[in-house]
């Protein structure tokens, strides 16, 4: 039975869609975004974190560490593994939550991803997926009943930069998606330090009919001891203001319809 790794599902979550959602994040992600909070779903592969402060010098890793110095990350999992989990939350669910299907990039998994929407669609689960919108899958799109795609940064060299890929593919998948007719969700982290072009980026969105919402989001350093544990070099941006968040989004993010 096909499997593949999930690096954590998150319960009770209110900041992934609407209502009370569960969050399932898949692991492996084609982007490298250097502002990216969870490290850890962007490889393929099963890793391990290590927090040198919580270790003890026991000497019995290969039992498994019961203080969490080392945390094996990647749970290979199959569709009726995860619907199991999903479905002994569905009383939390209510009339707006349901699932989210996240990551990582989600739509880097077709087949497992493809199974679950499927399930979901048979058991009346509201199902919404996160992506970067670099990869273009319309079967799959046309499962969901929602979608939160990231519009980060409106130069393609610069986002290139920043995100290890150009943005061509997410400009014409934006378009793309936008004819399905599917309700979209639109979020750029706001990262101080670079030029993102938010006001070109709210222009373009606020011509697809499809996008209900313009959300800018700030950013924020949490996943710094990930790094660390995952042994990779850490770049810190600046947090932005509650004062620059507000007057930014009064003037770009929008609730369309």
């Amino acid at each position: 039975m096909q499997e593949t790794l999930i690096t954590e599902i998150k319960r009770s979550s209110f900041h992934d869609g609407p209502g009370v959602r569960t969050v399932v994040f898949f692991k492996g992600c084609p982007l490298r975004c250097a502002w990216c909070h969870n490290p850890e779903c962007l490889s393929f592969d099963v890793e391990t974190l290590f927090y040198p402060e919580k270790c003890i010098g026991c000497g019995k890793c290969a039992q498994g560490c019961y203080l969490g110095a080392r945390v094996l990350c990647g749970k290979s999992m199959t569709a009726d593994g995860i619907l199991a989990e999903i479905e002994s939350d569905r009383a939390y669910f209510g009339e707006k939550g349901g699932v989210t299907f996240s990551g990582g990039e989600p739509f880097a998994h077709p087949e497992i991803l493809g199974m679950l929407l499927d399930k979901c669609r048979e058991n009346k689960i509201n199902s919404a997926v996160e992506t970067s919108l670099f990869i273009w899958n319309e079967e799959l799109f046309k499962k969901c009943d929602l979608v939160m795609a990231d519009f980060k940064i409106w130069d393609s060299a610069l986002h290139e930069k920043y995100t290890g890929v150009p943005n061509e593919k997410i400009k014409e998948n934006f378009v793309k998606l936008n004819a399905l007719g599917l309700p979209i969700i639109a979020r750029t982290p706001i990262i101080p330090e670079i030029e993102q072009g938010i006001d070109k980026i709210s222009e373009f969105l606020k011509g697809l009919s499809s996008v209900i919402s313009y959300e800018l989001l700030p950013y924020h350093p949490l996943g710094k001891s990930k790094y660390e544990a995952l042994g990779r070099d850490f770049t810190e941006f600046s947090v932005p203001s509650k004062e620059f968040m507000k007057g930014i989004s009064e003037k770009y993010a929008y609730v369309q319809r």
